[in-house]
């Protein structure tokens, strides 16, 4: 009866204590992060979108609407297979396996154990008189401890893994953005430079044909040296910029082959072949600052971020209260190996504890305001998130507008170049002007066209800003709203 009633004193106090942890958490309660910049998010516009903007929910997949299929295959390609998301998705594993982790603490540890220890020891430490006495125990038993969570110190520890663990959720998320916008930006630079490095093998062939002239009127005598030297110069310089590009464009390939997973040069027959700079569409889906705020993935980690450090500080108050544990031993035993099967044999012990530290010189509250402190960045880094992003956006959209009408600004330019160049090959054939004029017309006309297709993938780089300004390239579907709520 002993035991039964000892077990029972034990039961209860397991019980009550049980009780007890669920009655408090200390710490400040987290109910969601600072309301950072209000007025924009309930604004419903951007300030600095244009008539070419729409506020509408951007489709995740944004570079789809570049229209090439060519670019759709290797952004899929870059998201499954970069070094870069393989190292996010580890970190992601890493705070998954540490928030699981950091659940089990609140359940109790159970252990067994054998042991079967030989002593030999004087007869007289025993009571026997002389000689020396060889005594056999055998001892087969189980044990486990239990530490309540009385004032929430464990489940704030559990919070914080959950929300750092949302966060590491996040950075892969930002990883992902990040990702797309490079690959998409080093290949229209790609096909830029393409496009330029075909300009100019063409301006190459005209400085040619203008030194070959040089030369001849220097020979009639009709010309000093001087021009010819300038024809000449100015061919070299022509011939420099064909070879960088030919040099960039080897470059680009190779980047955007190491982006997507493969080796340099995995990339050179797919991409070699020249194509068109890829342009966005007429009207850009761009939602409003309140889709931007849920959307980016950088402001949801900064947020976890800081409900992490919130939590911390609980931890840090709950280390400031009583810790109670209990220990238990339950085990079988005896001289005789048949003795741990006999249940008669039966040794219980349960041993509740209290630990509570009276005196630290101050160092308990020295780590809360440590964990305060934390907090306080935070939020200071939360706040600073969200007015980053803001301002991406909006000078993303600035510039995209601006670029707009530098676009056909030099469209326009070029148009014109066109036309003298016209003109002035119906000169040449009524015999008016030399070929040497024409020539220079071309050239004139080249520059432009060369302008114009800066122009345009300059364009479609600032598209790019925009479209990673706004978060978007993390979703799987195609809607930005879906995934932002």
């Amino acid at each position: 009866m002993t035991g039964t009633s000892s077990i029972r004193r034990t039961v209860g106090i397991t019980a009550l204590a049980a009780l007890l942890a669920g009655c408090a958490t200390v710490g400040p309660n987290y109910d969601g992060a600072p309301q950072a910049a209000p007025q924009a998010a309930s604004r419903g516009a951007f300030v600095r979108a244009g008539d070419s903007t729409q506020t509408t929910a951007p489709a995740g997949r944004w570079w789809e609407s570049l229209g090439d299929p060519v670019l759709n295959k290797l952004v899929e390609a870059a998201l499954s297979d970069s070094p870069s998301i393989a190292v996010a998705n580890a970190r992601v594993a890493q705070s998954r396996a540490s928030l699981a982790a950091s659940r089990t603490a609140v359940l109790p540890t159970v252990n067994t154990s054998f042991a079967a220890p030989y002593i030999n020891v004087p007869g007289n430490l025993v009571g026997n008189g002389g000689g020396r006495d060889e005594i056999n125990a055998y001892n087969l038993g189980f044990d486990a401890s239990w530490e309540i969570d009385l004032f929430g110190g464990t489940r704030r520890k559990v919070e914080a893994a959950n929300a750092r663990a949302e966060a590491a959720d996040a950075a892969a998320a930002d990883a992902r953005v990040t990702l797309s916008a490079e690959i998409t930006r080093a290949y229209v630079g790609l096909r830029a430079r393409q496009a330029m490095l075909g300009l100019q093998d063409r301006q190459v062939e005209i400085d040619r044909e203008l030194v070959s002239l040089a030369k001849q009127r220097f020979a009639a005598g009709t010309i000093p040296q001087q021009p010819v030297n300038a024809a000449e110069a100015q061919a070299f310089a022509s011939e420099a910029d064909a070879a960088k590009s030919r040099a960039e464009i080897a470059v680009l390939i190779d980047q955007i082959a190491v982006l997507t997973g493969k080796e340099p040069g995995a990339l050179d027959t797919l991409l070699g072949t020249p194509v068109d700079v890829p342009l966005p569409p007429a009207q850009v889906a761009v939602g409003d600052p309140a889709l931007l705020l849920r959307s980016r993935p950088d402001i949801r980690m900064a947020e976890r971020q800081l409900a992490a450090a919130n939590a911390d500080v609980g931890v840090r108050i709950a280390d400031k209260f009583p810790k109670i544990s209990f220990l238990g031993l339950l085990g079988l035993g005896g001289q005789n190996l048949g003795d741990v099967l006999d249940p008669g044999n039966i040794v219980g012990i349960a041993l509740p504890q209290i630990k509570w530290n009276l005196f630290d010189g101050g160092r308990a509250d020295r780590q809360v305001e440590v964990a305060k402190g934390a907090y306080a960045e935070g939020e200071a880094n939360y706040r600073r998130t969200v007015l980053s992003a803001l301002q991406d956006a909006e000078s993303a959209l600035a510039r995209f507008g601006a670029q707009r009408v530098a676009l056909g600004k030099a469209i326009d330019a070029e148009g014109r170049a066109r036309k003298n160049v016209d003109l002035q090959a119906q000169r040449l054939a009524a015999g008016t002007i030399g070929r040497p004029d024409k020539l220079d017309s071309e050239r004139q006309a080249l520059q432009l066209a060369m302008a114009a297709a800066s122009a345009r993938a300059e364009l479609t780089t600032q598209f790019i800003a925009v479209e990673k300004a706004l978060g978007l390239g993390w979703m799987t579907d195609q809607s930005a709203s879906g995934q932002a709520k």
